[in-house]
């Protein structure tokens, strides 16, 4: 990537259509919080302000992130963008291309290449499309304008400032989604800083090579939510309810983390299709898998690791789904 000062400097000649976001109201909270909580010096404030000059405002993108169909379709319209014959085969052969590579993931981490293969492959199909958006407008427009959620992208418009400093990008430069995620494996700017990982020994942290890609995934799925919380190896994501009537009101369904335990499932009547100890953590999963009929599974720890990925119940289910298509070699259909 070209090297921050001089891209900024590039950029002021170049020009382009603008929003100026250095004249923003929150512009001036962005910048102190960048000197007083990342010791940014004046000429490293000067690039930045410059930066937000450059920013773009684009309101498409804040659509985008409002109406993302994990978050509006019906799981048996959301389901078929992940899971179909085209992922599955892909996911297979990108498997078997990079195996060396997943199989010292999984020996670090202990998490099945399948499994990181298939968040791969949901966030960008396998690397082949990463976003054509620049990061700093999509970090702006939703961290200045944003009507619900300015404060999180807010945040990730700091941390994307920061890490640009720390690995020497321009700003100006990298492209990635619509709420400003980055490289195969998308990760968001606070994300990138904490938990991605030269897994290729290049002396750099680059989520557009596979091989920092597959193993910050690992490590992301592991330690996002802290030691311990994260992905367990050997053990089951999710596994099928048998239920002995109707759910009862007191038990929650699809939550972002187990809400309950085995035990405590059972006595609602709610038993799992493997023996499991009474004190797993545990979730209930109900998804409509045809209009009017519902499916239920128990969700376990590592299928609220996937969560963590993506806090929506359909991302985790058709991550899981597809990577168990891709472990089992299953020929597309």
């Amino acid at each position: 990537m070209i090297r921050y000062g001089l891209c900024v400097a590039l950029g002021l000649i170049c020009g382009s259509a603008l929003a100026d976001y250095s004249a923003h109201p929150k512009a001036g909270d962005l910048l102190e919080t960048l000197r007083s909580d990342y010791a940014f010096d004046s000429e490293a404030l000067k690039a930045t302000r410059a930066a937000l000059i450059e920013a773009q405002r684009v309101d498409k993108l804040i659509q985008r992130e409002r109406t993302a169909p994990e978050r509006t379709w019906t799981w048996y319209d959301y389901r078929p963008i992940h899971v179909n014959p085209k992922n599955i085969e892909n996911g297979q052969a990108f498997v078997e291309q990079h195996q060396a590579t997943f199989a010292a993931a999984e020996k670090r981490w202990g998490v099945p290449g399948p499994v990181v293969a298939a968040i791969i492959g949901a966030e960008t199909k396998y690397g082949s499309y990463t976003g054509p958006h620049r990061i700093l407008d999509s970090l702006a427009t939703q961290g200045f304008d944003h009507p619900t959620r300015t404060r999180f992208f807010f945040n990730e418009l700091v941390e994307y400032f920061v890490l640009c400093r720390e690995l020497g990008f321009d700003p100006l430069e990298p492209k990635g989604s619509y709420a400003g995620a980055m490289g195969l494996s998308q990760f968001m700017p606070s994300n990138y800083r904490k938990l991605a990982v030269d897994f290729d020994d290049s002396g750099e942290v680059d989520l557009w090579t596979v091989d920092d890609a597959i193993g910050s995934t690992a490590n992301y799925l592991v330690n996002y939510r802290g030691a311990g919380k994260g992905w367990k190896r050997g053990e089951a994501v999710v596994v099928a309810a048998r239920m002995t009537g109707s759910i009862p009101d007191s038990v929650k369904t699809n939550t972002k983390y187990p809400s309950s335990t085995i035990g405590e499932l059972a006595a609602a009547g709610i038993r799992p299709s493997i023996p499991l100890a009474d004190d797993t953590p545990a979730g209930v999963i109900a998804l409509e898998v045809a209009p009017g009929q519902m499916g239920y599974w128990i969700g376990l720890q590592n299928f609220y690791a996937l969560m963590s990925y993506n806090p929506r119940t359909f991302y985790a289910m058709s991550v899981f789904e597809l990577s168990e298509a891709i472990a089992n070699n299953e020929a597309p259909q």
